[in-house]
């Protein structure tokens, strides 16, 4: 297949890249600036002004579009929803309208879990859950979702709608990354009591799924959830990269209402809930349409990860 990513160089991209050369697929990647690795055959330009380069996206079976603004810390914007705004929704858009004109026949939008929430209840999130997005982030994400599905409802270029929730490796950007570094410290963590269940997706298991999608027919107009199996604990998240990076995991028996109260009273609500809170996935409806077979040693992944991390 023919195949044009953007984002290449993130976190996903890279690894995406790697998988789908690998496979044999002629790939042709977006970049802002020369990278510095191989990636196929690279073309540079941004997404605010597609129209010098949108000649590239002629002949492509599949656009996948990862490119987007995200890991936003200390941001000064005055309105930060407008700021994600412009990337997440209306470039995307304009990205999927130069694809219709130029005749790619799938176009990929990588979303968020963010879409339906940021937190589960007993029930986990599923393609028939109601989205009740809450950050910036996420509302712009669902927003595009909306006005691709209206412009691509009866246009040539199908589209594919995923949505992941926490992407994790060894090298992965924002709060994974910090995780990371907080378990190789080796200092004791105040998760001993939490009890959550939180579903991640490591970024293997995402990339093969997206590589599954771009081929696959029965992918077409299809929005998909994935994760990987089986859902963890921030508690069992932190003794599994440990144990990869041999260092002592002392969890202290903080009540978790306490790590809330705390956590108000730094301005980090956020960060309790993505750390105490429970976020389950339901990726049953990939598995039975396209047949994909999540990870399911999601422990012994992670503490790969942790190991691969402290070599690095």
């Amino acid at each position: 297949m023919k195949i044009f990513v953007t984002g290449a160089s993130g976190f996903i991209g890279k690894n995406l890249c790697m998988m789908l050369l690998g496979d044999g697929h002629e790939v042709v990647t977006l970049h802002r600036k020369p990278p510095d690795f191989a990636c196929g055959d690279v073309v540079l330009g941004d997404l605010d002004n597609i129209e010098a380069w949108s000649d590239r996206l002629a002949g492509m079976n599949c656009v996948i579009h990862l490119a987007g603004r995200a890991h936003v810390l200390n941001s000064h914007e005055q309105d930060p929803l407008e700021a994600f705004r412009k990337v997440n929704r209306d470039a995307s858009v304009h990205l999927a309208e130069a694809c219709v004109l130029r005749g790619v026949q799938r176009f990929i939008f990588i979303s968020s879990i963010g879409v339906n929430g940021n937190e589960t209840r007993g029930e986990a999130f599923s393609e028939l859950s109601l989205p009740a997005p809450h950050a910036p982030y996420a509302i712009a994400k669902y927003e595009a979702e909306l006005e691709l599905t209206t412009l691509l409802e009866d246009a040539p270029t199908d589209l594919v709608v995923i949505r992941p929730p926490l992407v994790y490796g060894a090298h992965a950007p924002g709060n994974f990354r910090r995780l990371l570094k907080l378990v190789a410290t080796g200092m004791p963590m105040p998760f001993g009591l939490v009890t959550n269940r939180r579903s991640i997706i490591s970024v293997t298991s995402l990339c093969k799924f997206i590589a599954l999608a771009a081929e696959h027919p029965k992918a077409a107009g299809q929005l998909f959830l994935v994760a990987d199996e089986p859902v963890l604990s921030t508690n069992d998240m932190v003794r599994a990269l440990a144990e990869g990076m041999s260092k002592q995991c002392m969890q202290l028996p903080v009540p978790p209402v306490l790590l809330k109260v705390m956590s108000s009273l730094v301005g980090k609500k956020a960060l309790y809930q993505q750390l105490c809170g429970s976020l389950e996935v339901d990726s049953s409806h990939a598995q039975r349409v396209l047949g994909w077979e999540p990870a399911r040693d999601t422990r012994s992944v992670l503490s790969r990860e942790g190991a691969i991390f402290r070599a690095s």
